[in-house]
């Protein structure tokens, strides 16, 4: 297998011109004056894989990360109906002239902008809306192979509404049914039936699409197309012989002709061509409008029988317009775009994200997210716990280096409605990114951001006695959870003065939501940390017990992190807040829990070249390696400015390239790091290495890096550079049922407080 990247990916972009040509012949019928069959074989059978591809590259490019920041799938959405809208716009003058809205009942109208289009080639936008919604409705309750089961069974119902209707008529209930749901759409052929599985399928290419056919295997894929292909001729024209078509859009073996396609259009070594793709989505809006301006030229000078009635000059004609339109319109956008470019060449957005937008498969060096293992921690977590205590996890320091908007939004889709933060502007940033539900910052926010507390219906923390003055001289009303301090000695409120702790509910502008303390020892088990952990449990439960006699109400109580759930479940309150487990780690190697977790976090970078040293000869700053014979080096395109520990240099780090260890020599630089591939065959520029995570079998984990850099894994993870890409993948999802860990119902406890 060879590295592919989105630059490669001008197979696809030249498809989608030759498809939009091969709409153009379904409504035109190129051969239809020459052969009968023959027409039927190039517009009912071979053209049936232009729209189908469409599908494929929407669900590939636009949906293969399910759980990829919404805000980019919304944004496509609302690009997707302004096209729309615009295309309804556009015809209709012609769906005037040509009487598609004479007689159109406010039902009718709504089944032709839902389901139909308002133009007849209008059908594909609405079909891929909705065929989007209900791949991205699925995807927040079950897995991608459910999501493709049920894409099956609807395009299998859709089949026998469309080619295979002669069957499903003969049977008195299959033909009431299809019969009242031909009185809310006129196809099967639509979003709900035909887009979705095409979409998913995309999804499947788009989450594999980092490799792809060598040239070895590009043959056989030729071979399995052309033999499917041919079944699907066949299967189309048995079905045309024995009449059983009432349209004939989908057939069953269009699945695996479009999936063998595709696989071949992967495989073309040529760029991707932006202004390809732009000119075929003009080919496909505009050639209706041409075919009825060709046949009014052709009316007005007389030419019927050439431009018109010869089919095959009719296509050539209608191809020859739109295509020229199309370039035209095309380099009129770029035009647009360029001078859009010129005037602002970075948006507000942008400056404040300190980032510029990176395509996906481009990226030197990236962090790679398994949500499926993010869902696998959270369900092991709350299985730990009783029904009714709630997960707020801790999403500071960019949740642990993870990406807290995309970490937050997972969350946000699994049902947890509390977070914690370190700092006011972390918490704004999961507010402007949509985050719902309670957000409490930790640590300090100083008065002169104590609008913004307001502003962003942020929960602050009330750090000491004269910080919660503070908050009430600002005239700020705010909500608050006050810390007490048990013994750790660093922020909060002493629990040997509970006076100073009620009198924080006297104060004016105050809401009091919780109370918390941290505990400082709970990641330890011995006699002397448990029995400290235990006196600072005691000491929480003595403040809340006096707020309680003196009638000061608590929402919500909340004493255990990470290790706490793990070592402590029995002194869980209201809310846990579970930080570097959330993520799959812990703190150092070895711990017992650690089998019980999953890793959320890969970081990856690309070779960027390869080197031979020979003897004697060195490399890196301060000639920090010298080689002592022969070596082949690799230059990896990632370094200190983006997380990785210098200590590497020294400590016998090493990276995985194909399932083998590299190991790292001389000094890692800001932006690169060297290897030694000596050992290891087919090191090109841009093959794959991994710094932390999988390759093949083998694995690095985060806890044995921090082991070797003599630190803990929420210092590596948390000095992960933000010029490192987060792509969000699903690799992974496992059942509460098969957690290998006792219920809460099954563990010692004593009654929360």
């Amino acid at each position: 297998m060879k590295v592919k990247t989105q630059e490669n990916y001008g197979g696809l972009d030249l498809f989608r011109v030759a498809a939009a040509l091969l709409v153009i012949a379904i409504h035109t019928s190129p051969l239809a004056s020459f052969h009968e069959s023959a027409d039927f074989f190039l517009t009912r059978v071979l053209a049936r894989i232009a729209v189908p591809f469409f599908f494929m590259v929407t669900g590939h490019f636009i949906l293969r990360d399910l759980f990829s920041p919404q805000n980019q799938l919304r944004k496509y959405l609302y690009r997707l109906c302004l096209l729309y809208g615009f295309s309804v716009l556009l015809y209709i003058p012609l769906g005037l002239y040509a009487g598609h809205y004479d007689n159109l009942t406010f039902g009718g109208f709504l089944r032709m902008l839902l389901f139909d289009g308002t133009f007849y080639h209008l059908w594909y936008f609405p079909a891929c809306i909705l065929g989007m919604l209900l791949v991205i409705l699925l995807s927040q309750f079950i897995h991608l192979k459910g999501i493709t089961a049920i894409s099956v069974f609807l395009y299998l119902i859709g089949l026998f509404g469309d080619s295979y209707y002669g069957i499903a008529a003969q049977i008195p209930v299959l033909k009431t049914c299809y019969d009242a749901m031909f009185h809310i759409f006129s196809y099967t052929r639509n979003g709900l039936f035909f887009a979705p599985l095409f979409l998913v399928l995309g999804i499947w290419a788009g989450q594999s699409n980092h490799l792809i056919p060598s040239s070895r295997t590009f043959t056989p894929s030729v071979l399995r197309f052309i033999f499917f292909f041919c079944a699907m001729t066949v299967e189309a024209f048995t079905l045309r012989h024995f009449g059983l078509q009432r349209h004939d859009s989908m057939y069953l073996f269009l699945v695996p002709v479009m999936f063998c396609l595709y696989r071949c259009l992967l495989s073309v070594p040529k760029a991707s061509k932006k202004t390809l793709r732009t000119t075929a989505t003009w080919i496909y809006l505009l050639h209706p409008a041409f075919i009825v301006v060709i046949r009014g030229v052709a009316k007005l000078f007389h030419l019927t029988g050439l431009l018109v009635d010869n089919s095959l000059i009719h296509f050539f004609a209608v191809s020859f317009l739109s295509v020229l339109s199309g370039i035209i319109m095309t380099c009129l956008t770029s035009r647009f775009r360029k001078r859009l470019r010129s005037t602002a060449l970075l948006t507000a957005k942008t400056l404040r994200n300190k980032t510029l937008p990176i395509r996906p498969g481009t990226e030197r060096a990236w962090i790679e997210l398994d949500l499926g293992a993010l869902k696998h921690n959270v369900h092991f977590l709350q299985s730990r716990l009783p029904k009714d205590c709630r997960l707020m996890p801790a999403v500071k320091a960019d949740a642990y280096g993870h990406g807290a908007v995309i970490i937050s939004r997972t969350l946000n889709h699994l049902g947890i409605q509390d977070f914690c933060v370190a700092c006011v502007s972390e918490g704004i940033q999961l507010r402007k990114a949509g985050i719902k539900g309670q957000i409490l910052i930790l640590g300090y926010t100083p008065p002169w951001q104590f609008s913004l507390l307001r502003r962003y219906r942020l929960t602050q923390t009330v750090v000491d006695d004269a910080y919660a003055e503070e908050l009430r001289l600002s005239g700020v009303k705010v909500h608050v959870h006050i810390a007490v301090d048990t013994g750790m000695h660093r922020l909060g409120i002493c629990h040997e003065t509970p006076e100073q702790i009620a009198a924080v509910y006297e104060m004016k502008n105050l809401t009091v939501d919780g109370i918390y303390t941290h505990l400082s020892a709970c990641d330890c088990t011995t006699p002397q940390c448990r029995a400290f952990t235990e006196s600072q449990i005691s000491a929480f439960y003595r403040v809340t017990d006096y707020l309680k006699s003196n009638g000061y109400p608590f929402r919500e109580l909340h004493l255990l992190s990470s290790y706490g759930i793990l070592n402590y479940p029995e002194a869980c309150a209201d809310l846990v807040r579970p930080g570097i487990a959330l993520y799959g780690v812990l703190s150092s190697k070895g711990d017992p829990m650690s089998d019980l977790l999953q890793p959320v976090l890969s970081v990856k970078a690309r070779v960027a070249s390869v080197r031979t040293l020979q003897p004697g000869e060195a490399a890196g700053y301060g000639m920090g390696y010298t080689a002592k014979q022969k070596t082949r080096i690799a230059v990896l395109a990632i370094g200190y400015a983006d997380g990785v520990p210098r200590e590497l240099s020294s400590c016998g780090g090493y990276v995985l390239i194909h399932g083998m260890t590299a190991p790292v020599i001389g000094r890692i630089c800001m932006d690169q790091m060297l290897l030694d591939v000596s050992t290891i065959a087919d090191v090109t520029p841009g093959v794959i290495a991994v710094i932390i995570g999988t390759s093949d079998s083998r694995e690095i984990k985060a806890e044995e890096i921090a082991e070797q850099c003599n630190t803990i894994t929420n210092e590596i993870l948390s000095r992960l550079g933000a010029r490192l890409h987060r792509i969000p993948v699903n690799r992974i999802f496992r059942s509460r049922s098969a957690l290998r860990q006792p219920s809460y119902s099954d563990m010692p406890h004593s009654p929360k407080k």
